[in-house]
């Protein structure tokens, strides 16, 4: 991971079996040493930044994931199934075309639309061609930490946040100054996620033998272009909400965990 010569992508599946919450009871210590490496080597003085290396934790468990790593878990999403109904057409479709492939016309069933199987499905170039657009918190209290915050300022001005911030800190007393940084660093990846055009690259006389100067301002007009007409402001406001969401369910699912593992304990 600190190999400054390489690009590194480092997935972890079901991340809660190797960094479980370390309070539960049971954990073993094995565990507990490889949250420990993690957390050297992801903060603090261990943790050399190169730019050149990503860790991405995938599991269905969020909220058994131990509070400190889920505190360095910069971007989060939520990776759905299939939520249209052309999803659910191209799912199945993935699935019976290698029996029409095989024995022609065994499937033998109809098409009642003029929609092209796959058609709506593809390799997304930016986050934001992954991320649907947010208006408002989906999550209850932190719709009414958001609604509080609006009543006495503009959602375009900084004391938003700061008010925003505070109550949500009410609410969730864990929620701290790392996770403001790590609303940051979303925003500043939403922003810089773009890649170079390919005639740059073609060409270098368009690009790569400009002057500095020259360079920077294509570099700002291409960060432009792939906002599609969002500022700052909005893109802010959208990771901010999909942000605290992303506390709130975590935190609710983990209150729900406590509290039926609590009555099963009761019931013997």
């Amino acid at each position: 991971m600190q190999d400054p010569t390489k690009l590194i992508f480092a997935p972890i599946d079901d991340a809660e079996n190797n960094l479980q919450e370390r309070t539960a009871q049971g954990v073993s210590a094995g565990v507990k040493e490889v949250i420990g490496v993690f957390l050297r080597y992801t903060e603090g003085a261990y943790a050399v930044n190169y730019g050149n290396s990503s860790i991405g934790l995938f599991t269905n468990l969020p909220e058994m994931l131990d509070k400190a790593v889920i505190s360095r878990v910069q971007g989060r999403f939520k990776i759905d199934g299939a939520r249209t109904t052309h999803d659910f057409l191209d799912q199945d479709h993935l699935w019976w075309r290698k029996l029409d492939k095989t024995i022609p016309d065994f499937v033998n069933m109809a098409r009642s639309s003029d929609y092209e199987f796959l058609k709506d499905q593809g390799l997304a170039k930016t986050m934001g061609d992954i991320l649907n657009s947010v208006e408002k918190p989906s999550e209850a209290v932190v719709l009414e930490a958001y609604d509080k915050a609006e009543q006495h300022y503009n959602v375009n001005e900084h004391e938003f946040y700061g008010n925003l911030y505070l109550e949500i800190q009410k609410i969730f007393p864990f929620f701290s100054s790392r996770d403001v940084r790590n609303i940051q660093s979303a925003i500043s990846l939403r922003l810089t996620d773009f890649d170079l055009e390919q005639d740059w690259f073609d060409n270098p006389e368009i690009y790569f033998k400009q002057n500095y100067e020259t360079k920077f301002n294509m570099l700002q007009e291409l960060m432009k272009q792939n906002m599609k007409g969002l500022d700052f402001s909005e893109i802010r406001r959208q990771e901010v909400v999909r942000y605290l969401d992303n506390v709130a369910t975590i935190a609710d699912t983990d209150f729900k965990r406590q509290v039926d593992a609590e009555s099963n304990s009761n019931e013997y």
